[in-house]
């Protein structure tokens, strides 16, 4: 795997290593952290350069590529000309040496970039085909990935799978405190929160949409694509359905970090030439094809201490992505919440797990119902 170093890429990693059936080698120019060091084969190397490329890929029977220069919507707008060098050498060098090395198959990462002069919503992978090509060069550079994967395919057989991961989130990505927008928006949204700045600054209106999804169930997508038969020479979105806007994630991530909903107000800053301003993934075909889907967001009301989960085929990961997300931005405990801050996170989540002891309070009910988000009664026991 290429880019392992990074947020995403070790996600996979600890996913393909949880699998047990998978040998892993990480290439990366940047230092990967000492668990992966001591669980996987690492290679040190610049992938631009054909001959470490073809080191890289020695041996191995699929190639996860990632690397590539990535960041905020500043990045983007920062270093075009940097990124468009450095992305389509790293795509050429490591496609060619999948051919060299005849792997079984190449799964190309790509981002939500290539959507982002979409007019189709929810937006399917489709739609890539009359999508006008992106106009920033962050975009157009992961795209000609997509053109080499393809390309390498139709004329030497190579197969592919395409991911493309939206609005990633999770830990292991740092905010830049100096510079807004050279990280993504959650990490940059959270140290503001963690802050209490007043007013809470956002970057244009804030109506704009986006899709946050886990990188925990983005790499489950992308190891569950290529694994999948049915994901050869195929493109999927790897992403969750729900659509919140950049200010309602705002509130979400101002709430999830203490801070009194009443207190926050936005400053809205001037935004970049390209910042995209729906973003809405189809998933149907991960589902059809693949089976996949990311973790819902569950919300945990008062009183559970362990939860017996009853239809596996739904619920079957909800005790663990409760004690996942709890500290994470889209759900956690109500324990000691106001209704109005209960309230506020119910809206937003996929699923309430209504446990037996909360049942019986009128307000928990209440409140749970009129989010107008499915409600699930799960029992507990001691």
């Amino acid at each position: 795997m290429t880019g392992g170093a990074g947020t995403i890429g070790g996600a996979v990693v600890r996913r393909l290593l949880r699998d047990g059936d998978w040998q892993v080698r990480v290439s990366d120019q940047r230092a990967v952290p000492d668990w992966m060091r001591q669980r996987v084969d690492v290679h040190t190397a610049d992938l631009r350069a054909h001959a470490s490329a073809a080191e890289a890929v020695a041996g191995c029977s699929h190639v996860i590529h990632l690397a590539a220069i990535v960041g905020g919507i500043a990045n983007f707008h920062k270093l075009p000309f940097t990124l468009t060098e450095a992305n389509n050498a790293l795509t050429g060098a490591v496609a060619s040496a999948s051919l060299e090395h005849a792997v079984d198959r190449l799964v190309y990462v790509s981002p939500s970039m290539v959507f982002e002069r979409a007019s189709e919503f929810p937006t399917t992978e489709q739609h890539l085909l009359e999508c006008p090509t992106p106009r920033s060069a962050y975009g157009f550079s992961k795209l000609a990935g997509e053109v080499y994967a393809r390309a390498a395919h139709a004329e030497h057989g190579l197969r592919f799978t395409i991911c493309r991961p939206f609005n990633a989130y999770g830990p292991g990505e740092r905010p830049e405190p100096d510079e807004p927008g050279i990280a993504h928006a959650v990490p940059d949204l959270i140290a503001k929160a963690l802050a209490r700045q007043r007013p809470l600054q956002i970057f244009g209106s804030g109506e704009q949409t986006r899709t946050l999804t886990h990188v925990d169930d983005i790499a489950d997508g992308i190891v569950t694509a290529m694994a999948s038969p049915a994901g050869e020479n195929e493109d999927f979105n790897i992403s969750s359905s729900r659509e919140l806007t950049v200010a309602q994630i705002a509130r979400l991530i101002w709430t999830a970090c203490d801070n009194d909903p009443r207190e926050l107000e936005f400053e809205h800053l001037p935004s970049f030439e390209v910042d995209v301003q729906r973003r809405w993934p189809s998933v149907d075909k991960a589902r059809r094809l693949l089976g996949w889907q990311d973790d819902r967001t569950y919300v945990l009301l008062p009183g559970a201490r362990r939860l017996t989960v009853k239809n596996a085929p739904l619920f079957d990961a909800a005790v663990d992505g409760v004690r996942r997300r709890i500290p994470d931005v889209a759900a956690r405990s109500l324990e000691g919440y106001t209704r109005e801050q209960a309230a506020l996170v119910l809206r937003a989540a996929d699923v309430v797990l209504m446990t037996s002891r909360s049942e019986g309070s009128p307000v928990a009910v209440k409140e749970a119902l009129a989010s107008g988000t499915p409600v699930v009664s799960v029992d507990v026991v001691d």
